[in-house]
């Protein structure tokens, strides 16, 4: 038993330890073409059939030693594998490109070892769960997926509405390269916010094609490559894109996300997939941004749980409802049948005058307006972002005092309100230019004032975007689903703005092509109160 294992197997209070363990790092797994990737076999130390765990990442193997021990200490064969062109694997690190021709070929491996059994579960968050979906067609029949803050498609995390999501690449460039060439200081960057100090800085540079240079000191071959080749190029996501391989033959899978996780809602849609196909998955819902601890430790518990479940035949360990959501302002968990937990009583805000939002009535006449300059952008503050320091809820002060930000805020509650799923908010609007971007944001507004983000989405316009006779747009943007409660003597509030940088690159207000665009253009920005609302989907919950 190692440090990690122990750390972990306390922290996550999780079943005793079944054995000791065997370690045989390093091993070369060949691929098809040629290429050796590293892989790290963890044994169970006793005597009988084992069912195999599989694990393969871009992140460097070592960080995820001590939960594949932990694995193994309770009857489990543990493969961890290290990606294409990642730590000490040969060949060049193409995101999401080899997957599936590598996973398929890692599966053929561990099928010839002495030691398998013919049962397999894939776990892991993140580019880890891309990497399950990339395989999960060619799955034994005793299988198991713990598909943890992913998706089977990432255009839509990559290009949310059209934009580019330069936090997140600008962010996770750093990472992986950080990880590959420096390990050690790299972790350290991480805790001390350097990350996302320098994301800060790469994001500035214009043109984005040689924010890479900035953000680690050259240039990076697949940002470049996909600059050139991944914008409005479906033929470019057709291989990536897995949601094809979710079936009526996908293996029992559990789904593990946070309401302030950026892949959340495309997470849902394949969550709903499957229930649509038949199948009853698990979901657990926790309030954790992307890299919250709970979910870096990869929810040990709950996948052990679930492999137990479905490759040894013990339910045990499982709950009796499928569905269980913590749901923030009341801080609690609660289990359902479904989600959502059958339908809403929607519950319509409209926008008012003097930053006021009605509960009642169908909204009045009237506009408010402020000027989105890009060359001083509308900030990001919190939120669904991949970052080590300031995701998730934050206190919203220093972001609803700019003048490029408005704000809508309703009476005092006097009875609790709670929202699963996802608000919707309906903006008409208009602009001086015809590139445009809206983010909207639902905030709880405490009785001391504090102002804390719940939930936001985002739309990018164009040229093409319809609009009415008078030149307005009529958009529907939805919220990231969320599960909240604003608890009497609370507020709603509705924040409006242009952009929400780095988070989402900013619109230079130009018809230039992302990765080479340098023209700003300021834009005056009209929002109309007429039609512009929240919809909350609300429910009881006892």
């Amino acid at each position: 038993m190692s440090l990690p294992s122990l750390y972990l197997a306390w922290v996550e209070d999780l079943p005793p330890r079944l054995n000791g363990v065997r370690r045989k790092r390093g091993i070369g797994v060949p691929m098809p073409d040629g290429v050796i990737l590293k892989t790290d076999h963890y044994a169970p130390d006793s005597i009988g059939l084992h069912p195999t765990i599989l694990m393969r990442l871009p992140y460097g193997r070592r960080g995820f030693a001590g939960i594949a021990e932990a694995y193994a200490e309770r009857g489990f064969h543990v493969v961890i594998q290290a990606c294409r062109g990642t730590e000490r694997s040969d060949g060049e690190f193409d995101p999401f490109a080899n997957e599936r021709a590598d996973g398929l070929a890692t599966l053929d491996w561990i099928k010839a070892q002495p030691w398998y059994d013919g049962r397999i579960g894939l776990t892991g968050p993140s580019y880890l769960g891309y990497a399950q979906w990339a395989i999960s067609d060619a799955l034994p029949e005793t299988a198991a997926l713990a598909i943890k803050v992913t998706t089977a498609d990432f255009r839509p995390v990559v290009f949310p509405s059209g934009a580019f999501h330069l936090n997140l690449w600008l962010s996770w460039v750093q990472v992986i390269e950080g990880l590959r060439r420096r390990p050690l200081s790299t972790a350290a960057r991480m805790f001390s916010g350097d990350i996302e100090r320098r994301t800060e800085k790469a994001a500035a540079v214009l043109p984005l094609l040689d924010a890479d240079r900035k953000a680690v000191g050259h240039p990076i071959g697949f940002w470049r490559h996909w600059f050139d080749n991944a914008i409005d190029n479906d033929d470019f996501w057709t291989e990536l894109d897995h949601r094809h391989r979710l079936t009526t033959n996908t293996p029992p899978v559990h789904f593990i996300s946070g309401w302030y996780d950026f892949m959340l809602d495309p997470l849902l849609v394949d969550y709903q997939r499957l229930v649509e196909l038949g199948h009853r998955p698990y979901l657990t819902i926790g309030t954790w941004f992307h890299v919250a601890e709970e979910l870096q430790r990869d929810n040990l518990r709950e996948t052990l749980a679930w492999m137990r479940a479905w490759l040894m035949g013990d339910r045990s360990g499982l709950r009796n409802r499928p569905v269980r959501l913590h749901i923030s302002g009341r801080n609690e968990w609660h289990e359902f049948d479904t989600y959502p937990p059958g339908p809403p009583a929607p519950q319509t805000w409209h926008v008012g005058g003097s930053g006021a939002l009605f509960d009642t009535g169908s909204g009045e006449s009237g506009s408010d307006t402020y000027r989105y300059d890009p060359a001083s952008p509308t900030p990001n503050l919190g939120g669904a972002i991949f970052a080590f320091t300031g995701a998730g809820a934050v206190d919203n002060a220093s972001l609803e005092a700019r003048g490029d930000v408005l704000t809508y805020t309703g009476r005092v509650l006097t009875s609790e309100l709670t929202v699963i799923g996802q608000c919707q908010v309906s903006l008409v609007a208009g602009a001086t230019l015809s590139h445009a971007d809206f983010f909207v944001r639902l905030n709880d507004v405490a009785p001391d004032g504090v102002s804390r983000n719940i939930c936001d989405g985002f739309v990018r316009v164009t040229p093409e975007t319809p609009r009415d006779a008078d030149g307005r747009w009529r958009l529907t943007i939805p919220l990231h689903a969320t599960a909240h409660t604003f608890l009497p003597g609370h507020r709603l509030r509705l924040l409006v703005a242009s952009g929400a940088h780095p988070r989402y690159a900013r619109n230079l207000g130009t018809n230039e092509p992302i990765g080479t665009a340098s023209t700003m253009s300021a834009n005056d920005i009209e929002i109309f109160h007429a039609g512009t609302s929240v919809t909350l989907p609300t429910y009881v919950v006892d």
